[in-house]
């Protein structure tokens, strides 16, 4: 036992005399650009005390449809269901790193039969309990388990960024289902109106005040809505089986609310995708917080902090191992002695394993982890980057959509007033099939483009929503 405190001495003096740091916690030290959002986005950053993506899915989303259908999805879908699993076996992994420190107990009994010329049958056995102890001197298992836990956080956050996106992408789907809901009505009820058109027109050849040629022109832009009407319940069952599929069930029908069902009653206005006219709603906050709640940017400094620690670990490969062995246990063999029915035997050695070749190993392996560091480092860098690029691409998306609101929901107003004068003025002769035709066409048009421009100001806002860190919890 004396030799073996003198080992341990030795090594600790030796630690106290390098200085390397080896048990050093890592620290964010690497600078990102202040200005992510850019200069253009300036006037719409607020200081709040509170910022978008703090709010929770189910604040954020308040159709109950729509929050069903989330839950649904969070419990069965499969990718997240493998995130899941994936923290679970970095939780396995952080616990045997842990367990490291302790001592490994071995129970490993033998037994031999020998004869040696005309001597009668010798018997040994020996029921031995083997402990073993590694010594963490110069951090190597310290360095190994937290970085054990930075890989824990990183496949926690993982899951957390896999969730956000399934949030965004089943809200994305159900409001598209609502927009094709739309575009159907819209559909129908001009399909009911070119209808009364058509009959008016044939009315008006059959009386002579018109030609067959307008009869054909009408029927084909009549045929034209039937087939659109046709596309558009195409398009709504690919979009509920897109959502089965996120579910991970068969095809089915989706529940869904009808566009422009509002979600609080207190502010009518609020209809569905309409929360970007609402600029109290678009605070983003202050640009230092927000940045903390996504999780490509947490995951990357976890990434950052896991290469911090293989590095250390790496570098600890070059000190010496100490490790410490035991065995207590019964045997009846004592070197060239056989004692019949045994003794009880006690051993202890302590081993000190100092590298003095490794082939090049211990410094490729170092000079590898501090690439990864540096290669990780800048990646952290251009990850902020990208994540100031989306907001104000979302953020520009939303003015954009709800600038054009505006404009949309006032073409439709005249073009619906210029349709009605117009098929007024052809039920008296004074206006020929082309003017109805173009007004039919100019106001179906205007209609799908009001709607189609509502489900863009919808999705520029879910993507602000997640650009800022939201649906992680």
């Amino acid at each position: 036992m004396t030799h073996i405190k003198k080992i341990a001495t030795a090594a600790a003096v030796s630690l106290l005399l390098t200085g390397c740091g080896l048990y050093d916690k890592y620290e964010q030290k690497t600078d990102a650009p202040t200005d992510v959002f850019g200069s253009t986005l300036g006037s719409s950053v607020t200081k709040s005390d509170t910022s978008l993506g703090q709010l929770s899915w189910r604040e954020f989303f308040t159709d109950p449809l729509l929050q069903q259908l989330i839950e649904q999805v969070l419990a069965n879908n499969t990718d997240l269901n493998s995130a899941r699993i994936a923290v679970e076996k970095s939780e396995a992994s952080l616990k045997m790193a842990k367990m490291a420190y302790l001592p490994s107990l071995y129970f490993s009994p033998q037994g031999t039969v020998a004869k040696f010329d005309d001597n009668p049958w010798s018997k040994t056995y020996s029921l031995p309990l083997q402990l073993s102890v590694d010594v963490d001197v110069f951090g190597s298992i310290t360095n190994k388990k937290r970085a054990s836990q930075a890989v824990l956080l990183q496949a926690q956050i993982r899951e957390e960024a896999i969730r956000a996106n399934l949030i965004s992408t089943t809200a994305q789907q159900y409001y598209m289902l609502q927009l094709l809901d739309r575009q159907l009505a819209i559909l129908t009820m001009t399909d009911s109106l070119w209808n009364a058109s058509l009959e008016t027109q044939k009315t008006l050849w059959e009386n002579g005040k018109s030609y067959s040629t307008a009869v054909n022109q009408m029927e084909s832009s009549y045929l034209n809505i039937k087939t659109q009407i046709v596309d558009t319940r195409r398009n709504i069952r690919a979009t509920e089986n897109a959502i089965c599929r996120l579910l991970a069930t068969s095809p089915q029908h989706i529940e869904r609310k009808n566009w422009g069902y509002s979600a609080n009653p207190n502010h009518p206005e609020y209809e569905t995708g309409q929360r970007m006219f609402d600029t109290q709603f678009l605070k983003i906050g202050v640009p230092a917080t927000l940045l903390e709640l996504r999780p490509d940017i947490r995951m990357a400094n976890h990434a950052m902090e896991e290469a911090f620690y293989n590095t250390q670990a790496a570098r600890a490969a070059f000190f010496p191992t100490i490790t410490l062995n035991g065995t207590a246990g019964w045997t009846n063999s004592a070197g060239s002695m056989v004692i019949d029915p045994g003794k009880l035997l006690l051993s202890a050695v302590g081993q000190l394993t100092q590298p003095i070749f490794a082939r090049g190993k211990l410094k490729a392996n170092l000079k590898i982890n501090q690439l990864t560091q540096e290669d990780l480092q800048k990646k952290y860098v251009q990850t902020v980057i990208d994540a100031g690029n989306q907001v104000n691409e979302a953020m520009a998306d939303c003015e954009t959509a709800r600038e054009k609101h505006q404009y949309y929901h006032r073409q439709v107003q005249v073009l619906y007033d210029a349709y009605t004068g117009t098929h007024e003025l052809m039920d008296n002769g004074k206006a020929n099939y082309l003017e109805v035709l173009t007004a039919q066409e100019s106001l179906l048009n205007s209609q799908l483009s009001e709607a189609a421009n509502m489900y863009k100001g919808a999705q520029a806002v879910i993507a602000l929503y997640i650009a800022l860190g939201g649906g992680t919890k």
